[in-house]
């Protein structure tokens, strides 16, 4: 029975010669989340700055000029690095903050679900989709998929945290990174 384990054990231990697909896979899946995230904070920084300080319909947050070219610039800029590999352990540190600073001020007072299904978002979605039957084209409109109502929840802020936090540990990866050939030249 030992011998039989230790020859599974084998075969897993056989796989990490490609190892380097699993942080490979977590910065591309992560690379047009930030991107957009980013690009989109920067194309119109003006509206960005005022939802990051206003009060009354935004976050309320201080200083928000600094925070909002904060966030969009991290966004922007770590999609990026995650893309090519390079600082990949570094990156995920502002990246982090990022996430934790959207879970609290954006999506923890709606709970876990980023998509809810709730009576009440039953009942919306209902709704919804009768306008759009009635006064809209709706085969088009549902053509790639069928609406949802969107709880906005941490569920993807957490999400995106745990495989920063994941690449913050393994770093970005052998072979296809930046930061693995940095290491082969210039580390001991």
């Amino acid at each position: 029975m030992i011998g039989l384990l230790n020859r599974l054990q084998d075969l897993l231990d056989s796989f990490r010669a490609i190892d380097f697909l699993a942080p490979l896979a977590l910065r591309l899946y992560l690379v047009p989340v930030f991107w957009m995230a980013g690009t989109n904070k920067l194309g119109d920084m003006e509206n960005t700055i005022a939802w990051f300080g206003n009060p009354d319909w935004g976050l309320g947050l201080p200083m928000p000029a600094l925070m909002a070219w904060a966030a969009a610039l991290t966004e922007a800029a770590g999609a990026i690095l995650l893309l090519i590999g390079l600082a990949t352990r570094w990156i995920s540190i502002p990246l982090m903050i990022t996430m934790v600073v959207a879970a609290v001020t954006v999506h923890l007072e709606n709970g876990w679900a980023a998509i809810a299904e709730t009576p009440e978002s039953a009942e919306r979605l209902n709704a919804a989709n009768s306008i759009l039957q009635e006064h809209g084209n709706f085969s088009w409109l549902t053509g790639s998929g069928e609406f949802v109502v969107l709880n906005n929840g941490i569920e993807f802020a957490a999400t995106y945290f745990i495989m920063l936090l994941a690449l913050f540990f393994i770093g970005g990866g052998k072979y296809l990174s930046v930061d693995y050939w940095i290491a082969q030249r210039f580390r001991d």
